[in-house]
């Protein structure tokens, strides 16, 4: 018995303290609340970005590398610095790309794809480790079936109470010619906010097969008056 006994209490040290883990409602709560207030404390930035995507189907690819401005109010500007290779994603993809992030960006844009109870449903799932740092996992279900709004998992710093990772598919299908799309995005920190550090995503496109497209932020400078300002827990 006394094997056994002692079997049982190394499981249960081992095993995960469910008990004790915060619920899906208050990591939101404190998420929202964290958000407004880098959002409020972020006076702008620039930064470059990468795109590139790829067919290995047609063993076509496109490249087009970017400017990025944010604005006080949340609005982006992209100049675009050069495009090279496939001449069809060149001319009629990345515009689009780069005008629909613009459109939704705007303020009072009624493409308001933020993460908030008001957007979405939330289930406690467990608590991972992202580089380092204790992060808790959401399950994510949209409430609206817009084009802008996931279907997924969320990982949630457990200190700052920032989005870190996210993974899942649109919870609209943007197009008939569109089988599937899953993506996953990664947030990096600078200074007190975090900011995108790269996505990630594969398209099965009717007639041209699975086409992947990455996209990389690079140099990124925050405004000075921001982090001098900026009052973050």
């Amino acid at each position: 018995m006394l094997p056994a006994l002692v079997a049982l209490m190394l499981v249960a040290q081992d095993a995960p303290d469910t008990a004790v883990l915060p619920s899906a409602d208050e990591i939101v709560a404190k998420m929202v609340q964290r958000d407004e207030e880098r959002r409020a404390a972020l006076s702008g930035y620039t930064g470059v970005r990468r795109y590139v995507l790829s067919n290995s189907t047609h063993h076509k690819e496109a490249e087009m590398i970017v400017r990025m401005v944010y604005h006080t109010d949340g609005s982006k500007e992209f100049e675009v610095v050069s495009s090279t290779g496939w001449g069809g994603v060149r001319k009629h993809v990345f515009p689009r790309l780069l005008e629909a992030e613009t459109e939704a960006s705007c303020p009072g844009s009624p493409e308001n794809s933020r993460m908030t109870p008001e957007n979405y449903s939330f289930a406690m799932l467990r608590v991972d480790q992202v580089d380092g740092r204790k992060t808790y996992v959401l399950e994510v279900a949209p409430k609206k079936h817009k084009k802008y709004l996931m279907r997924g998992t969320i990982w949630v710093d457990a200190e700052d109470f920032a989005i870190v990772r996210m993974d899942g598919e649109p919870a609209k299908n943007p197009s008939f010619w569109i089988k599937s799309v899953h993506f996953g995005h990664k947030y990096q920190k600078v200074g007190p906010f975090w900011l995108a550090a790269s996505d990630s995503s594969v398209t099965d496109v009717r007639l041209f097969g699975p086409t992947e497209l990455r996209i990389d932020y690079l140099d990124y400078a925050v405004n000075n008056s921001a982090l001098q300002e900026a009052r973050l827990p």
